[in-house]
């Protein structure tokens, strides 16, 4: 199944949720909703109005067809929609700040223009505002919404449990950087909850708000932890050989910042001279273009590149397998499925 153009279902769904996330974004402060726009791409930093798309939006996607795939309206998945791409967001604006990275998506990051403060207080307020959604649908949806508050307090305790492990995975990966060697299986450790936690969330989140069965909300809950290692596996594939006008970041982007993902702990674990070399390369404190152009060249030889790809394919499989036990609307199963070969084949 072709994976490489934008599924439909991303268009239908951004045009239902973004709306309410923009509802919800108005209820900030003054003093911090214009880095929160900005970081959106709903604005330019002069606050002017763009046309902008703001991203993929995979996890907006997910919240909803996964109400939808058990036999729910779609507007039953839009609070936690809303919500996951708020604590999405958080994690975006901080990382950037730990990365100290100046651009995302070919624009200057909300740190750089804004300070290093008013970063750190915009994602905490992203992070906040995506509990106050659940708890309280109607700041997203308006003062029509109607929706099951058991069922709104179940989703917001999947999604503090699901941003605990996410942030446990981000001080994992921190950790990882100032290590010499990382073993291949706690690398996926790491993006188990630094990448998978939050899908597995947005996976699950739109059938907790539809009550559905729990056979069926554990079984999205799965599909989404292993398509979010999918997710990794190809994001730590383009963070190195990505292209850096499709990716909006240099090229060997990963390998500059020391970061053992899963090309570099595969290529470690094939040990050897080569091995050894990459790992003495990586301890330098800062690499030369030589150095970090010679470092993805043992990556690639010692077959870090393609123990990755065959992990990302490998977990979409998976992710597929546990989606079949929890479908009861074949429509929104298939936008599922190609959803996650969207996943997989994407560039970007």
């Amino acid at each position: 199944m072709p994976g490489s153009e934008a599924p439909a279902s991303l268009a239908r769904v951004r045009t239902l949720v973004e709306p309410a996330l923009r509802r919800a974004v108005a209820v900030l402060s003054d003093e911090i909703r214009p880095a929160v726009e900005y970081h959106l791409g709903w604005v330019d930093e002069f606050g002017k109005e763009l046309a902008n798309d703001g991203g993929k939006g995979i996890r907006p996607a997910l919240a909803v067809l996964s109400a939808e795939v058990v036999g729910a309206p779609a507007v039953i998945g839009v609070p936690g929609a809303v919500a996951v791409e708020l604590v999405h967001n958080f994690s975006l604006i901080h990382d950037d700040v730990i990365d100290g990275d100046t651009e995302r998506r070919h624009r200057a990051t909300v740190w750089t223009l804004f300070g290093v403060g008013a970063a750190i207080v915009a994602g905490d307020a992203l992070l906040t505002l995506g509990q106050q959604v659940l708890l309280n649908p109607s700041i997203a949806l308006g003062s029509s919404a109607d929706v099951d508050l058991a069922a709104a307090s179940r989703a917001a305790r999947l999604l503090a449990d699901s941003t605990a492990e996410m942030n446990a995975g981000q001080a994992l990966d921190l950790d990882f950087e100032r290590q010499r060697s990382v073993s291949y299986e706690d690398c996926l450790v790491m993006e188990a909850g630094k990448t998978g936690a939050l899908l597995s969330c947005a996976a699950a989140i739109g059938a907790v708000f539809a009550d559905a069965e729990q056979g069926s909300v554990d079984a999205l809950a799965r599909f989404g932890a292993q398509l979010g290692l999918a997710f990794q596996a190809v994001d730590d594939l383009l963070g190195i050989w990505g292209d850096p006008a499709t990716t909006g970041k240099p090229t060997f982007a990963d390998l500059r910042q020391h970061k053992k993902t899963l090309p570099v702990t595969a290529a470690i674990a094939a040990g050897g001279p080569g091995a050894e070399e990459l790992m003495t390369l990586l301890a330098e404190t800062e690499l030369s273009e030589s150095q970090v152009t010679r470092a993805a060249e043992l990556v690639d030889a010692l077959g870090g590149r393609q123990r990755a790809t065959d992990e990302a394919r490998t977990s979409m499989e998976v992710a597929l397998e546990a989606l079949e036990s929890a479908a009861t609307n074949p429509a929104a199963t298939d936008d599922l499925r190609e959803l996650a070969h969207f996943i997989v084949d994407r560039q970007f």
